[in-house]
């Protein structure tokens, strides 16, 4: 098969839509190198996975080559990839994140879209109106042109029906895999230099994810006004809400508990995951939550939102909470904290449920849905 992919994230995004890009690429290519990828981009950037790829046999990249395009590039990838997709003769055109060419309805392969959640018609006020007009608009119409979408959670389902009125049928609900670092053995001598290039604490809870009002942060320094005698670390980008994060931190003498993290390499994430206590996840709604995967991954144990998505990625093991109610919080932490022998059971079968996540077996879903006639 040739196959294309709308890659644009998978050179230029760090997270999020990058990351499932990338993984869903990477794997593809180790699992079915006896298909051709073609990787259409508005441009990339230098960086491990375009290092991988320019040593891929298989594989092309394919971007803007007049100046025009180069200068007005959402036009080229709105526009111009279809007519590309048929001189290179492409069977399958997937779009990774969220949209499609708005004239693809003149390729005749298959098409293919993936999309991640809807939370900018879920929780509107989150986003500025421009933004939720261009989203609407673009996810509306890949939703009508492709042939099959992909939900990264029944979450996601659910809502793609909710709000588009698109045929069940029409959905298939495939998962996200973590990067594949997460699924190495992490040694003693890693854990312990991570711990020391970070100056982390010797036992600390952990969070990861960006620093936004949605993904509830406050929730857990509330918990951690109860809980008294262990650290928290923060691994995520900031945004304004971090101000508010900061006044709670001060107002309540929490300073000297709490650890900041940015920029920490994939290289060096996994050997805090699998040192932490506790892995706590209180995001108000997510279209699947990846972090979650990662910590189960790396055998630490899960609090996390009930509802939504969050039992699809923690499975039935981890612990959910009402997310802004830190008192109950509060008292899960005690419960795993308090016992060493109920923390190793939730981790050991967290770590079980993970394997539904590895990349073959994500990877050998895509391909059969590319294959299915």
């Amino acid at each position: 098969m040739k196959i294309g992919f709308d890659a644009k994230r998978a050179f230029l995004n760090h997270s999020g839509l990058g990351n499932y890009s990338r993984m869903l690429i990477r794997s593809l290519l180790d699992f079915y190198p006896e298909n051709n990828y073609s990787l259409f981009t508005t441009r990339k950037r230098k960086t491990d996975f375009s290092e991988f790829i320019s040593s891929q046999k298989n594989t092309s990249v394919i971007h803007p080559e007049n100046f025009i395009d180069k200068q007005i590039s959402s036009r080229w990838r709105s526009y111009k990839i279809t007519p590309l997709l048929l001189e290179n003769k492409i069977d399958v055109y997937h779009g990774l994140s969220n949209e499609l060419p708005f004239n693809i309805s003149k390729f005749k392969g298959k098409k293919i879209v993936t999309i991640h959640d809807l939370i900018f018609l879920r929780y509107p006020k989150l986003y500025p109106f421009f933004d939720r007009k261009i989203y609407d608009k673009k996810f509306k119409s890949a939703c009508d042109l492709s042939d099959k979408i992909v939900a990264v959670s029944q979450q996601t389902k659910n809502d793609i029906v909710k709000f588009y009125s698109v045929d069940p049928e029409k959905i298939k609900v495939i998962y996200q895999s973590c990067d594949e670092v997460f699924c190495r053995q992490i040694t003693v001598d890693k854990i312990k230099n991570v711990k020391s290039k970070y100056k982390l604490p010797q036992t600390y809870l952990l969070y990861v994810g960006t620093i936004e009002k949605r993904k509830n942060l406050l929730t857990i320094l509330k918990a951690l006004t109860i809980v008294k005698d262990i650290s928290l670390v923060v691994v995520g980008k900031k945004k304004s809400y971090f101000k508010k994060v900061q006044d709670f931190i001060s107002s309540n003498d929490l300073g000297k508990r709490i650890n900041f993290l940015e920029d920490v390499s994939n290289e060096d994430l996994p050997a805090i995951y699998n040192s932490a206590e506790i892995f706590i996840y209180p995001s108000l709604f997510e279209g699947f939550g990846i972090p979650i995967i990662e910590a189960l991954t790396c055998k630490t144990p899960v609090i996390t939102t009930q509802d939504g998505c969050f039992a699809e990625a923690g499975g039935p093991d981890s612990i959910y909470i009402d997310p802004m109610n830190h008192e109950q919080l509060a008292e899960e932490i005690k419960k795993i904290l308090s016992s060493p022998e109920l923390r190793k059971n939730i981790a050991e079968k967290g770590y079980e449920h993970s394997k539904l996540f590895l990349p073959q077996v994500i990877a050998a879903e895509v391909i059969a849905l590319y294959s299915k006639k």
